[in-house]
């Protein structure tokens, strides 16, 4: 049983940098920021999970399963991940790729303390309260210094992981299976990372979420190793019966000219190959949902809508579906994972050659963060545009990824994944 007060907040971008500095004194943190984007789905406008009074920490074998009893069986607010990886549990498939971070496949947590902010109000709900102990915290955090600090500058030296022309060769290879009919479009990811280099997680996560401001921004810690996301995407929400997927599939860079960053939210939003790319993610998902949803549920509620972002213009879609009351939550997460949007389609065959053509275990990056409810509700994101980082061994990783179609020009393909990592370069080079 949780106690919960809730306080008013003066200054809740103050106090928000204030949370997330003090929950650094803990090894389980889970910090999700909406950025107060105007989402009409989002429940809060940020949360702050910490302390571990229980947790599930599994490899691939059974995974979901594992998942779906610690849910039942804590019946309580949950926090934690799950790895792209985890598509090994769901299909007969593999990772054999190389790992710089080495995360669990899985990691869920039971918060002793949760913050919940929303409408400049504080809702913080503990579990096993001492005396004074919600008052003592407070106290703590308010006195941590809140105030945006100028970034050092890292000066991280990155690398590639797979170099241009090999990049080349291996899109011209998914090509060739796409004229094959192996597959319609894949997501190919590459890797970018530093070794031997260190980073300050909170000031490094601060710096790009600054610069990116996304409606899902994450902060991850498990121990050693961190999350530092400015993801713009949801992977999937369950509020009551209703289901929401929205797959993010089209990408442009912006412009500090407006009539240029029009001109290109313009172009993004009637390119034929970024549409095409979008409404077959969309096909995917809806036959996703479909495993779970009432017959004729699954309906397509926005498609191929175009969003600015600080850093890109984005094509998003809305899938939603209606689910019996006697689904269980984690099922409609074992039968839409991985998302879409970063395998390709048909699904499984998309991943089999994913998983030979790139050079690096995706790990988190195409995973998911996000938390469970008390009543089964929950919501995800898809990692993207994120920083991993294993203090332990001074390994820091990004990734980023395009939609491979037999529309795809290889350059343009390079060229669309150095905008996309242009926020994580600045942040870790600048």
């Amino acid at each position: 049983m949780r106690t919960s007060l809730t306080y008013p907040l003066k200054h809740s971008e103050n106090f928000k940098r204030q949370l997330l500095s003090w929950a650094q004194q803990y090894d389980d943190v889970v910090w999700l920021d909406s950025n107060h984007h105007k989402d009409k789905l989002r429940s809060y406008d940020a949360i702050l999970a910490v302390d571990a009074f229980t947790s599930l920490q599994t490899d691939d074998h059974n995974a979901f399963d594992r998942l779906d009893e610690y849910q039942q069986v804590t019946k309580d607010w949950i926090f934690g991940y799950l790895t792209y990886d985890l598509k090994n549990s769901i299909e007969d498939l593999r990772s054999d790729n190389f790992d710089g971070i080495e995360l669990p496949e899985l990691y869920f947590f039971q918060p002793k303390k949760l913050f919940l902010l929303k409408n400049d109000t504080v809702e913080i709900r503990y579990l096993r309260l001492v005396e004074d102990e919600i008052e003592t915290d407070l106290n703590s955090i308010k006195q941590l210094n809140g105030q945006a600090s100028k970034p050092t500058g890292n000066g991280i030296k990155i690398k590639l992981r797979i170099h241009k022309d090999d990049y080349f060769e291996k899109v011209n290879t998914m090509l060739a299976h796409i004229k094959r009919g192996d597959i319609y479009e894949a997501n190919f990811c590459q890797e970018f990372y530093a070794e031997d280099s260190t980073i300050d997680p909170i000031m490094t996560f601060n710096h790009l979420n600054d610069i990116s401001k996304p409606p899902f921004a994450t902060f991850l810690k498990v121990d050693d190793k961190y999350l530092l996301s400015a993801s713009p995407e949801r992977y999937i929400k369950k509020e009551g019966l209703k289901v929401i997927s929205q797959p993010i599939k089209g990408t442009a860079k912006r412009s500090n000219d407006k009539i240029e960053d029009l001109y290109l939210l313009e172009e993004l939003a009637h390119n034929p190959k970024e549409r095409s790319e979008n409404i077959m993610i969309v096909d995917l998902v809806r036959n996703d949902l479909s495993h779970t949803a009432k017959k004729g549920s699954v309906k397509v509620e926005e498609l191929c809508k175009v969003y600015s972002f600080l850093q890109v213009h984005q094509m998003i879609s809305t899938i939603s579906s209606e689910v019996d009351s006697n689904v269980a939550p984690v099922e409609i997460l074992k039968t839409t994972f991985p998302m879409g949007s970063m395998t390709g389609a048909p699904k499984i065959s998309a991943m089999k050659i994913i998983e030979d053509l790139e050079e690096t275990k995706r790990g988190l990056y195409s995973g998911a963060v996000g938390y469970f409810s008390p009543n089964g509700d929950f919501d995800f994101n898809v990692i993207i545009r994120s920083i991993l980082y294993n203090a332990s061994k001074h390994y820091i990783s990004y990734s980023v990824g395009s939609a491979i179609t037999s529309k795809s020009d290889p350059l343009k393909e390079y060229e669309e994944c150095l905008v996309k990592a242009k926020a994580m370069r600045e942040v870790l080079e600048s």
